[in-house]
């Protein structure tokens, strides 16, 4: 692949997608779904339904395989490319202008998109459970009014800048979100930070603080019921670059000096201008590997009648 071609302006046709670079950050690979691919991948795949998928953990890569014969299988290994390249390492999938005009606002169509959502995945590698939905995956709504114990569903507040899988003892390698369905929403779009374009991060990363074990735990709503230890910055990369595990509400902090370094770090994370602004639109997913991004999300405009449905998928590698 021509990396120099996909990191400006032009579109890369491939078999059944379009690749180009974000208009905000060209590390991101926007990748654009034909409705043919789509049509086919739905074909391929109406023998199966969510339950079944949800039952039998090999069928998820059995419409990974469907949707990567729909593009003549060059798609699943341009997006582990994308993965394993860490100037890249995260890419927006979307569907066509013609396959989105098409969407229907049903729990089939969504069913659908969660379907879509397995195929990616499972290309890129394998979905850990969701211990706060009970299965591979997590549906969540975001509405004008919330009560919970994160910011996760509060709409009308900055989402900080961090990564997932802080708090558990699995290894997230990479994350997933997909927007099923919104009404009455204005803002709120996708925040990412790669780490190498974060203007503190030599500051933060040859700190004395920064190899020390730092003790995470999250609330109730989580359904984590252990607290684990590690560093913000747990390991390097195979190039010896920094690999973070850092979000501001699930640390705890045991002394005075982890409390003002974590501060600090996240008050630097929220006043870097290398961060920017992604929309996702219904039927489209965000993927990023979590160790070298940070993301986040901005606040909603308020309105009684805001919705917005969100899909989570968060893994690792097997490649």
């Amino acid at each position: 692949m021509n990396i120099a071609k996909v990191f400006n302006n032009n579109v890369e046709e491939r078999c059944g997608f379009t690749v180009t670079a974000h208009s905000e950050n060209a590390r991101l690979q926007v990748v654009t779904l034909s409705k043919e691919t789509l049509d086919t991948f739905a074909d391929l795949i109406q023998n199966y339904s969510l339950q079944s998928l949800e039952y039998k953990p090999f069928l998820r890569f059995a419409v990974a395989d469907a949707l990567d014969k729909a593009c003549d299988y060059q798609l699943g290994q341009f997006l582990v490319e994308v993965m394993e390249d860490r100037e890249r390492a995260a890419f927006l999938v979307e569907p066509s202008e013609e396959a989105a005009a098409l969407y229907e606002d049903s729990e089939a169509q969504r069913e659908f998109f969660v379907i879509l959502s397995t195929a990616i995945s499972h290309l890129i590698g394998i979905p850990n459970f969701d211990a706060m939905y009970g299965k591979y995956y997590a549906r969540f709504t975001v509405k004008n009014a919330d009560n919970s114990d994160s910011y996760l569903r509060q709409a009308h507040r900055r989402m900080e800048l961090h990564n997932d899988g802080t708090y558990v003892n699995e290894r997230t390698d990479f994350v997933l979100m997909m927007k099923m369905d919104e009404k009455n929403m204005q803002m709120g779009d996708s925040l990412l930070l790669h780490v190498d374009d974060w203007q503190d991060l030599e500051k933060f990363y040859h700190h004395p603080m920064a190899k020390q074990n730092i003790v995470w735990s999250a609330p109730p709503s989580k359904n984590v019921g252990y607290s684990i230890e590690h560093p913000v910055f747990f390991e390097e990369d195979k190039n010896g670059k920094p690999h973070m595990l850092f979000i501001d509400q699930f640390a705890q902090p045991q002394n005075m000096q982890q409390g003002l370094y974590l501060n600090e770090m996240s008050e630097s994370l929220e006043s870097d201008t290398n961060c920017f602004n992604v929309r996702v639109r219904i039927g489209s997913m965000l993927v990023v590997q979590n160790h070298c991004w940070l993301h986040g999300r901005d606040k909603f405009v308020a309105h009684e009648g805001l919705k917005r449905e969100l899909l989570r998928q968060r893994g690792h590698f097997t490649r």
